[in-house]
């Protein structure tokens, strides 16, 4: 199946999606905002700066023109940071309203709108209307660009409220070494990609500060626990959280030196303050915004989610680290499945 696909968004995840892609048999184009940086893919294929030493296959092709990069694809696939979600949908709307297109829509972004609180999927339909597109997909789950880039065995999930477009999306992406799930359950995956974020940080918060294996094993099932707990009550399905979005997910981003969230929750935990790690970083780091979110959520839903107020305190109250960890264990003491 060869189909023309636009990849919005060249960092890390965004360039080597494109470019398996291109692996794939398809004809991509990658959109960046930065002319250097499509100089740059087009002129050496590489993107030294999310993705070092790596080749980019010579016959993908970058663009900076929206339009020209949207003309005639069948699908367009978001791998822009959240908070740039929303604007970048309202120029592609733009766009769609001109060249009469219903493509096909994919992101692969993760995190939550930070005022509205509202999932990926939900500000895409708001800003690119249905008479501009076909179903919208969700692609998500344990995966580093790097161990893709790589061709490490990688194992996702494509959810929509159709299944054929989830199908679409399914033999879109596999082969040898990157397999695709499909799963209806688009609010399950979604909350699991953007609030692993957050128990990433304090799994690497706790690597920084010197606890052991015990410490983290403990944070990442009570961190799981809290991300069902929201989860559910916002209408997703329990099943969801064990699986390749939740869970699997939750793995790779809360033990691996690749996740820039625990990169980040280990320079905090070894004395870093905010503003240096985020400026250091070089890169987004998701988990940050997504705490205040799920944290404004939980608050609305009257969600208990201890670990997820402990690291919001910390990155926006200014509480000492080594305090909220005791505080945490001496709560009072509950049932565990509660």
């Amino acid at each position: 199946m060869t189909e023309k696909i636009a990849v919005l968004g060249a960092g890390s995840w965004g360039s080597i999606l494109a470019n398996l892609l291109d692996e794939n048999g398809n004809d991509v184009r990658l959109w960046s905002n930065s002319a250097a940086q499509v100089a740059e893919l087009n002129d050496h294929h590489t993107n030294q700066h999310y993705v070092p030493d790596f080749h980019y296959s010579e016959s993908l092709t970058a663009y900076t023109d929206l339009a020209a990069a949207l003309d005639g694809v069948a699908a367009i696939l978001f791998v822009v940071p959240t908070k740039a979600i929303r604007s970048v949908a309202q120029q592609v709307a733009a766009v769609l309203e001109q060249t009469h297109q219903k493509p096909i829509i994919i992101h692969a972004s993760k995190g939550l709108e930070l005022d509205t609180h509202k999932r990926l999927s939900q500000v895409l339909a708001e800003e690119i209307p249905a008479d501009l597109r076909q179903a919208i997909v969700v692609l998500s789950g344990p995966s580093h660009a790097e161990e893709v880039a790589k061709r490490d065995i990688t194992l996702i999930t494509a959810a929509s409220e159709s299944e054929q477009a989830a199908k679409f999306v399914q033999q879109l992406f596999m082969n040898d070494y990157f397999r695709i799930y499909t799963n209806n359950d688009v609010i399950g995956v979604e909350l699991g990609a953007a609030l692993k974020n957050i128990i990433a940080l304090g799994a690497g918060a706790l690597h920084g500060l010197g606890y052991g294996d015990d410490a983290k094993a403990a944070l990442m099932t009570r961190g799981l626990a809290e991300i069902s707990r929201l989860g559910v009550a916002l209408g997703a399905q329990p099943l969801t959280f064990i699986g390749l979005s939740g869970v699997g997910d939750l793995i790779v981003t809360a033990t691996s030196v690749h996740s820039r969230n625990w990169r980040a929750g280990n320079e905090l935990g070894a004395g870093q303050d905010l503003k240096t790690v985020i400026d250091t970083m070089g890169m987004v780091i998701e988990g940050i915004p997504s705490t205040k979110a799920a944290y404004e959520l939980a608050q609305q839903q009257n969600i208990e989610m201890p670990i997820t107020e402990a690291i919001y305190d910390v990155l926006y109250n200014g509480a000492d680290i080594k305090q909220v960890i005791p505080q945490l264990m001496r709560r009072e003491g509950k049932p565990e499945l509660q």
